[in-house]
């Protein structure tokens, strides 16, 4: 039916192609009778084609211009280039003096670092060289004695045989199908191409080695350096998946089985980051595992226009377990099979840069996962090929295995895998998972960092991992300048984000996680609004190294998991399944919503110097996320845990919530983008002037500038103050630029943009400032002052915020 439907189709467009030519030849044969007959006709003046208006994509494009390349352009590479290092590792240390106290453990490290860099100079050709193994191991084309063909290798010392297997060759090897081993353990094999020019092995067909251990038992691997890993719908193990497609698509256009071209150049490195953390499976309104070009067509505008500069994916990297969350990887340099192809993925991140995104990798290389049936645990057959052999290479909390970073080999895998996703995926930058688990022998814990110098500079520490870390962001940030690395430490530890060139370990930001803690333990634990500590509050806020960068947040994908609460769920709980009709009136709502805007003003003005959001906590995302999951037995206490059927209902995002005019999630949203299209304004979030000049834990009130902003938060439950004095740095006239009390945020517009006021500073000490003016303090709510001249209440570009054109100090 469906052929005769195409068929009828193609006639009816026959037909009419037809029957157009024939129009065409019969007015030109009339006119040619006219003319003949002196009949003179003037043809019709041609009209000029109306402009169309501009697409969709461009509505924001004052706050957030895409990029645009000529047609046939092609994304081109800038590299930089390794220096040598220098000095003994002390430059660091002239932020902190006291740190003098542990200056020969910090020169130790860094001598370490200095002599792994010569001996990779001295063996390797360099870091550069080193950090692309990829190129050499597992698969890739490549030629032997005149002839084109496949090279494999593969690093497996401990293995006494291995040969490769797969649908090439019916899972049968045959005798040129066993590779040879050579002084260094690496087995290397070449599949010559047939005499007609095809591959040996066809393109998305699958693979394994098959090995023998050492003590004589056979085995088979997915290949350590696979591309792609996939699972066939009726098979619970993974097999490896050769990836190698034989065209090439145009810049910029996705065409299925074609190696994907990036067209558009990497955005610049933002100053302040203002990060989307998401994860690509569970971003679908629908209960199911979403695709790559689905959340490059449906996620990645939303983004955009929600105001972030960058988008920080989860679980990229393959996990046979999806309930993982993506950090029980099996396959280091595979991309999540579930979510589409590696080509998928590159036309997605290619389209983010056409936006303007900075696209990081939530990159997890603290641990591996003991699955060994799909990952790299016990691949030769060994305990110690990878990790630590015993306990030692075990995290019995995680169930996981854990590197041995003193190892050449590994050293080459882990950093030639960061160097694969900048190179090959065009990835900007990295979050480092787990961090803190890697830099010490206790793993962090059961360990309570007090701030006390031994904690870090002592026997403790890994200096291993560390010396590993400080090669990870050399390598880098030398080769790849514009790249960001932001690394998950709760310890603390000092001089974890200066240069590696000063004797740091070289990250660029440091998770700041003692705020989404605080932020938990006050409603979980202070009773009335009344007890919220305000001091408490700024002191969590601002309790950072000067001189390392931190990224602030109030919650991340942490607290939305089964087992924790959202913000919105810590305020709202059961009344968001009752009282989020914008008709509604419900007090536990109306707390909730306006304390949800208050705690990520502050936080993202305060915490750091950039901010990152969970998606769909920016609108109060409901309940919690829970991967599908069958029933299971905790491995460190052997306590059953239900699972919930392999469900995908909660494991999901519900845009159509957000998206509603008839409710409540609507307004928390629009007040986020309102929050992060102010940054793009005055560019708060990283400002360099930062000074708290009230915390009234009377008043239950905040003052403090950021940059030339002025914040007053009133946390008070009922309380609003008039005429109340606050302090501030610069004299003149202020206006409201934005107000959380606005009504298209859910708010009373007790204190709103559309008033227009002028708030004029004096001169004269308070609160130790040099100026101060009078306003209005409405109860829970923020209100943020701007310069006048920089400010407009007729600009609704952006719903909601009251600033002049897209501001003094825009930036993307």
């Amino acid at each position: 039916e469906l052929e005769s439907d195409l068929d009828l189709l193609k006639k009816e467009n026959e037909l009419l192609r037809q029957a157009i030519e024939s129009a065409d030849g019969s007015v030109a044969e009339l006119e040619s009778e006219l003319d003949a007959a002196g009949v003179s006709f003037e043809k019709a003046e041609e009209v000029e084609a109306p402009v169309p208006a501009p697409p969709a994509d461009d509505a924001q494009a004052e706050w957030s211009p895409a990029q645009v390349q000529p047609d046939g352009h092609a994304m081109e590479e800038i590299y930089g280039t390794p220096s040598v290092p220098e000095g003994d590792g002390t430059e660091c240390l002239r932020f902190d003096p006291t740190l003098w106290s542990h200056a020969d453990h910090i020169k130790e490290r860094y001598g370490r670092y200095r002599s792994l860099r010569h001996a990779i100079d001295e063996n390797e050709g360099g870091l550069d060289a080193f950090s692309q193994g990829y190129k050499k191991f597992g698969f890739n084309r490549g030629e032997h004695e005149g002839k084109q063909g496949i090279w494999y290798r593969e690093w497996a010392p401990g293995a006494k045989a291995l040969a490769l297997v797969g649908d090439f060759n019916d899972w049968d090897p045959k005798p040129e199908h066993w590779a040879f081993k050579n002084p260094f353990g690496v087995w290397e094999l070449f599949l010559p191409d047939t005499e007609e020019g095809e591959s040996a092995i066809e393109h998305r067909s699958r693979v394994k080695c098959r090995l023998e251990s050492e003590s004589g038992e056979w085995c088979e691997r997915i290949p350590a350096w696979i591309k792609w890993a996939t699972q066939a719908w009726d098979e619970v193990q993974f097999n490896g998946c050769y990836y190698e497609p034989e065209g090439t698509s145009e810049p910029g256009v996705y065409e299925a089985d074609k190696k994907y071209q990036f067209k558009y150049n990497r955005p610049k490195k933002p100053s302040n980051l203002r990060i989307y953390e998401c994860h690509v499976g569970m971003s679908s309104e629908e209960p199911k595992v979403n695709s790559y070009l689905e959340f490059k067509d449906d996620m990645l505008p939303r983004i955009r226009d929600l105001g972030y500069n960058a988008i920080q994916i989860m679980a990229i990297q393959e996990h046979a377990y999806y309930g993982s969350f993506g950090y029980h990887v099996t396959n280091f340099f595979g991309v999540s099979s579930r979510c589409g192809t590696p080509d998928e993925l590159k036309a997605m991140i290619d389209e983010a840069h056409r936006l303007g995104l900075f696209v990081l990798i939530d990159v997890v290389h603290s641990h591996a996962s003991s699955n060994s049936n799909d990952g790299i645990n016990l691949f030769d057959g060994s305990d110690g090929q990878y990790f630590h052999s015993g306990a030692k290479g075990y995290h019995w909390m995680w169930d996981s295995r854990l590197f041995n970073y003193g190892n050449w080999e590994v050293l080459r895998f882990l950093l030639s895998n960061c160097r694969w996703w900048l190179d090959e995926y065009k990835f900007d930058g990295f979050r480092f998972d787990g961090v803190t688990s890697m830099m010490y022998h206790h793993h962090g814990l059961q360990m309570a960092f007090t701030g006390n110098y031994d904690e870090y500079f002592g026997m403790q520490t890994d200096l291993d991992s560390v010396v590993y870390l400080m090669l990870a962001n050399d390598m880098i940030h030398s080769i790849f300048p514009n790249a960001v690395t932001i690394g998950e430490d709760v310890s603390g530890m000092p001089t974890f984000c200066r240069p590696v060139a000063e004797g740091g370990v070289g990250f660029d930001y440091r998770l700041q996680m003692a705020i989404a803690d605080k932020w938990i333990d006050i409603m979980e634990t202070s009773g009335s609004d009344e007890n919220w500590p305000m001091g408490d509050i700024c002191h969590t806020l601002t309790n950072r190294r000067y001189g390392e960068a931190c990224i602030g947040y109030a919650e991340s994908h942490d607290q939305a998991l089964v087992g924790d609460k959202t913000i919105a769920f810590w305020l709202m709980d059961a009344e968001m399944y009752y009282g989020m009709e914008v008709d509604s009136q419900n007090d536990v709502v109306n707390r909730g919503i306006a304390l949800h805007k208050m705690i990520r003003t502050i936080t993202s003005a305060l915490g750091g110097e950039g901010y990152l959001n969970f998606m769909g906590n920016e609108f109060g995302h409901p309940e919690w996320i829970d991967f599908p999951r069958d029933d299971t037995y905790d491995t460190s206490t052997g306590e059953f845990i239900p699972g919930n059927g392999g469900s995908h209902d909660k494991c999901r995002r519900r845009w159509d919530l957000a998206d509603s005019d008839a409710l409540k999630y609507k307004f928390m949203n629009s007040y986020d983008r309102a929050l992060m299209h102010l940054d793009k304004a005055f560019g708060f979030v990283n400002a360099p002037h930062t000074y708290i000049s009230r915390k009234d834990e009377m008043d239950k009130l905040i003052v403090f500038e950021r940059g030339d902003l002025v914040f007053v938060l009133n946390f008070h439950p009922y309380n609003s103050y008039t005429d109340y004095r606050v302090g501030c740095l610069k004299q003149g006239v202020y206006k409201i630029a934005l107000s959380s009390d606005e009504g298209v945020f859910g708010g009373w517009s007790n204190a709103s943009k559309w008033t227009d006021a002028e708030f004029h500073t004096q001169d004269g000490d308070y609160d130790n400032r040099p100026c101060s003016m009078q306003i209005y303090a409405p109860s829970r709510t923020a209100v943020v002052y701007a310069p006048a001249e920089w400010c407009d209440s007729e600009n609704e570009t952006v719903p909601g915020l009251g600033v002049k054109e897209v501001g003094p100090y825009y930036s993307f």
